[in-house]
């Protein structure tokens, strides 16, 4: 099993950040690349679509507002992995009550990719889309 995670420091509380990202159907709120999310059996299933008309399908795992976390597996995506779980977790900073330390970290077993290539894909995923929340909360 592969493993990659990524985190940014941002200038808001936690509390500011998970109101924007803590609904497992915000991505377009804050996600440039996927513009349509559409939510299925009661908001556990999230179908999500990107910028070049692919479609990703995603299953909540486990939600818990108190600590700003949530985790989702893949159902469906064009991605070389299978066996797919997500964690996108809202940190507080100590010390630094009007900042927060984003993670979005997970856990794959690539199929048709080495570990590397495979690690590479979603660390990138994950940087960019840290990077496009940072933009989005600047802004």
């Amino acid at each position: 099993m592969a493993a990659t995670s990524a985190t940014i420091d941002i200038p808001r509380s936690p509390d500011a950040v998970w109101r924007l990202i803590g609904g497992f159907d915000s991505l377009p709120d804050w996600l440039p690349y996927i513009p349509h999310s559409e939510l299925s059996e009661g908001g556990r299933v999230r179908r999500l679509t990107n910028q070049d008309g692919g479609v990703i399908v995603e299953r909540l795992m486990a939600f818990d507002h108190g600590r700003r976390s949530y985790s989702y597996a893949i159902e469906q995506a064009p991605f070389p992995v299978t066996d797919y779980l997500s964690t996108l977790t809202v940190h507080e900073v100590p010390g630094s009550p009007e900042a927060s330390r984003v993670e979005w970290s997970g856990t794959f077993t690539p199929a048709g990719a080495t570990d590397e290539e495979a690690e590479a894909l979603f660390h990138t995923i994950y940087a960019d889309g840290l990077d496009a929340l940072s933009g989005t909360l600047a802004a």
